[in-house]
C-alpha cells in the first residue's frame, strides 16, 4: 500500500499534476484577459502574480489529494507555530485557508448546512462549521482533503479552535497537540514565554513519534528564516500602500495572503512575495492606483467577507474609496521582527504569544490609529463579524474613538466572513453610501 501511494504522489502529483498546473500558468500569463465582467473604468486591472497565488494553491491542494501514506499529515489552526511541523516533513493543512476557499467559491453555505443537520448550531464560526461539514460529506471544492495524522491548535486566535480541534481529534482518531498562549494585556512576562516554549518544546517529540524523525534544528533555523523572509516581504507589499494613489486593495491583499498563511516556511514563498512586490513597486513608479480615481483611503478591520469581496471593492470603488490598509493582513507580518533564526524555539514562543488576537481591545485600537496615521486614512470600515467574536469584540467602542477623539468616521458592516446568510447586500450598500457621504462631509 505504502509504494502505490508513491506512485501516485510521484506520477499524479509531483510529474503530471504540476505540469498541467505549471503550463495553465504559463498560458495565463501569456494570454492575460481581465476577469470577466471586470469594472476597468473604477478598478486597476488585477494583479498579474494572481496567476503565481494560483498556482501555488492549485498546487497544494492537489499534493493533499495524494499525500496520505508519503508524508505525515498535520492540520493546523492559522496561528499555529508551524515551523517544526516543516522541518519535520509535514504536510500541513490549514482548515481555516480552506474554509476562506470554500467562501470565495461560494460553496461554504451548502457544507456548513452538512455540519448543522448533525446537530452543529449555526451560532458555530462558519469556518469550523465548514469544515466539519466537509469531514462528514466529502464535500470541498479542491476534490479532497488528506486525513490528518496530527492536529496543532494553538489558542492564540481563540476558544472556538480548542472545541472545534477536539472534534476533530475525536472524528479522525488521531492525537492532538495544544498550545496554550496567555493573553497578552499589555506585554508578555517572561515566565508566559518560558511557559509557551515548554509546550513548543514538548510538542517535537510528540510529532518526531508520528513523522517518524528527528527534528533537526539545522533545518529548523531554515524554515524559520523563511518565514521571516516572507513575513517582511508581506509587510513591504502593504507597506507600498502609504503612497497616493495605493497600488493594491486590501481586496487584493486578501487573495495574495494566501501563501503567507499556508506556506509559510517554504522557500517558494520567499520568492513568491519579492515577484509581488517587485510588481507592487512597478505600479508605484507608473502612478498606477488600484482605484482608477482614488478619492478618499479607508481601513478594513477583522476578517474579509469572502464572499463578496468583488462586491464591496466595486461598491466602494464607485465612490473613488480604496480600501488601502487591513489590520487582518497587517497581522501575519507586523510580527516578522520577532523571529530569530539563531534561537528558533524561544523567538517562535514570543511570535506566537503576540498575534492581535491574543491582545487586548486597546492594542488594537492603537494599531489602528498608528495605520490611519501611516496610511493617511479618510475613514474606516469595522466588519463586526458574526463568526469571529473575539476579533469584533470592542469594535462599537472603538468606533466612537476614531469618531469622537481622531475624527475620523467608521461604519460597523455586519455579516460573517464565511456564511452569506448572514450579509443583506441591499443594506450593506445603503450603509457604505452614507458613510462616503459621512467622510465628505
Amino acid at each position: 500500500m505504502g509504494l502505490v501511494n508513491q506512485i501516485k504522489y510521484l506520477t499524479l502529483y509531483k510529474i503530471i499534476g504540476t505540469a498541467v498546473i505549471s503550463r495553465q500558468t504559463r498560458k495565463s500569463l501569456r494570454h492575460y484577459r481581465l476577469p470577466r465582467g471586470w469594472r476597468e473604468d473604477i478598478l486597476a486591472p488585477p494583479l498579474r502574480i494572481g496567476a503565481y497565488t494560483q498556482q501555488m494553491i492549485a498546487k497544494h491542494y492537489l499534493e493533499g489529494r495524494y499525500v496520505n501514506g508519503v508524508k505525515p499529515v498535520a492540520w493546523v489552526t492559522s496561528g499555529a507555530p508551524i515551523e517544526i511541523l516543516k522541518a519535520l516533513g509535514y504536510y500541513i493543512l490549514y482548515p481555516e485557508n480552506h474554509g476562506a476557499l470554500c467562501g470565495a467559491r461560494k460553496v461554504a453555505q451548502e457544507i456548513s448546512e452538512e455540519a448543522e443537520r448533525d446537530g452543529y448550531s449555526i451560532d458555530i464560526c462558519s469556518y469550523a462549521r465548514t469544515d466539519i461539514g466537509t469531514a462528514l460529506s466529502g464535500k470541498t471544492p479542491v476534490g479532497k482533503l488528506p486525513k490528518p495524522d496530527l492536529l496543532l491548535c494553538c489558542t492564540n486566535i481563540c476558544q472556538t479552535v480548542l472545541y472545534w480541534y477536539r472534534v476533530l481529534a475525536d472524528y479522525y482518531e488521531v492525537p492532538l497537540i495544544v498550545i496554550d498562549t496567555p493573553f497578552v494585556y499589555e506585554e508578555a512576562n517572561d515566565h508566559d514565554i518560558k511557559y509557551v516554549k515548554r509546550q513548543l518544546e514538548s510538542s517535537i517529540e510528540v510529532s518526531e513519534g508520528i513523522a517518524g524523525r528527528s527534528l533537526n534544528f539545522k533545518r529548523l533555523k531554515e524554515v524559520v528564516r523563511a518565514s521571516k523572509d516572507a513575513a517582511d516581504l508581506w509587510l513591504q507589499c502593504l507597506k507600498a500602500n502609504r503612497r497616493k494613489p495605493a497600488p493594491i486593495s486590501v481586496f487584493d491583499q486578501f487573495i495574495h495572503m494566501a501563501p503567507i498563511v499556508e506556506k509559510r516556511g517554504d522557500p517558494e514563498t520567499v520568492d513568491f512575495y519579492a515577484r509581488m512586490l517587485a510588481e507592487i513597486n512597478r505600479r508605484v513608479e507608473n502612478g498606477v492606483g488600484a482605484v482608477k480615481h482614488e478619492r478618499k483611503r479607508v481601513l478594513w478591520d477583522n476578517l474579509p467577507i469572502w464572499y463578496r469581496i468583488r462586491f464591496l471593492s466595486e461598491s466602494l470603488a464607485e465612490h473613488g474609496v480604496a480600501v488601502v490598509a487591513s489590520t487582518y493582513t497587517n497581522a501575519w507580518g507586523e510580527l516578522a521582527p520577532l523571529m530569530d533564526v539563531e534561537r528558533p524555539v524561544e523567538s517562535m514562543a514570543k511570535t506566537y504569544t503576540y498575534p492581535i488576537l491574543n491582545r487586548g481591545t486597546g492594542h488594537k485600537l492603537r494599531t489602528m490609529e498608528s495605520m490611519i496615521k501611516a496610511y493617511s486614512l479618510n475613514g474606516a470600515i469595522l466588519h463586526s463579524d458574526r463568526s469571529c467574536k473575539p476579533y469584533s469584540i470592542g469594535q462599537m467602542d472603538q468606533r466612537l474613538k476614531l469618531l469622537n477623539e481622531r475624527g475620523i468616521p467608521a461604519l460597523l458592516l455586519e455579516a460573517d466572513h464565511n456564511d452569506p446568510r448572514a450579509f443583506a447586500g441591499e443594506q450593506a450598500v445603503s450603509r457604505l453610501k452614507a458613510f462616503v457621504e459621512m467622510m465628505e462631509a
